[in-house]
C-alpha cells in the first residue's frame, strides 16, 4: 500500500489482469489508444492505483467483446449444424475460421459416401464456443509468445510416427500426398484438420513439405 491506498507495479498489473508483462508494457506505451492509466512515479518505479486498474480492466474487456463478430441467438438449442451454419451463427462467413476448439471436438461425426468426414454440433454448442471468446490480443500476438521459436505443437505427438509414416510410404511410391489428410483421419480415428496438422509436423521433422495432403 502507499499512502493508505493499494497501489500495483507493473508486474502487479499482469498478475491482476491476466496478461503478459509485455501486454502490460504495450498497454501503458500506447495508454492513449487503450484508456490504460498513466500511473505515478514511486522509489524510482511506475506504480498504478488498483482502482484504476480495476476500471481499466473492465472497460477494456468489454472492448475485445464488442469487437468480436455478433451471434445469432435464434434457433432451437438442439437443433444440429453443419460446418456452414455453425459458421453463420457465429457471424463468419466461411467455416475456414470455426475456431479450432469447436472445430476439432463436433457433437457428431457422420462419414459421407465418399469417405470425407461430416462435423455436426448442437446449436447450444456453437452458442457456448461464442460465449467463450473472449477478443483479440492488444498486441496482436498471444501474450508471452515473445522469444525462441516453438516448437510445433505436435512435435512430441505420439501419433506422429504414423504420420511420418504415411508421408514416406506415398514418397516412396511417387504417389501425390492429396488424400494423405483424410487417410491418416480414418487410420487414427481424428478429425481431418488434426489429421493435417499432423502431416505438419511430419513434414517439418522429416524436412518435407506436407502441403496438398488435404
Amino acid at each position: 500500500m502507499i499512502g493508505g491506498r493499494i497501489a500495483l507495479n507493473r508486474a502487479g498489473v499482469a498478475s491482476f489482469t491476466g496478461a503478459a508483462y509485455s501486454t502490460v508494457n504495450h498497454w501503458h506505451r500506447h495508454r492513449a489508444r487503450f484508456g490504460f492509466p498513466e500511473g505515478f512515479q514511486h522509489d524510482g518505479r511506475d506504480w498504478f492505483w488498483l482502482d484504476d486498474i480495476e476500471a481499466f480492466h473492465v472497460a477494456h474487456l468489454a472492448a475485445k467483446r464488442a469487437e468480436l463478430t455478433k451471434v445469432d441467438r435464434r434457433g432451437d438449442p438442439e437443433d444440429i449444424l453443419g460446418s456452414g451454419a455453425a459458421a453463420k451463427v457465429l457471424g463468419y462467413g466461411s467455416y475456414r475460421n470455426l475456431p479450432d476448439t469447436l472445430y476439432d471436438h463436433p457433437d457428431r461425426v457422420e462419414t459421407l459416401p465418399d469417405g470425407r468426414l461430416r462435423r455436426l454440433w448442437f446449436r447450444r454448442t456453437v452458442w457456448a464456443a461464442a460465449d467463450a471468446r473472449t477478443g483479440r490480443q492488444s498486441t496482436g500476438r498471444t501474450p508471452g509468445t515473445t522469444g525462441a521459436r516453438k516448437p510445433h505443437p505436435y512435435a512430441d505427438d505420439p501419433r506422429l510416427p504414423a504420420a511420418i509414416a504415411l508421408l514416406a510410404e506415398a514418397d516412396r511410391a511417387g504417389r501425390d500426398r492429396h488424400g494423405l489428410g483424410l487417410a491418416l483421419a480414418q487410420q487414427l480415428g481424428i478429425t481431418q484438420r488434426t489429421a493435417q496438422r499432423l502431416l505438419a509436423a511430419a513434414g517439418a521433422k522429416s524436412g518435407t513439405s506436407s502441403r496438398h495432403t488435404a
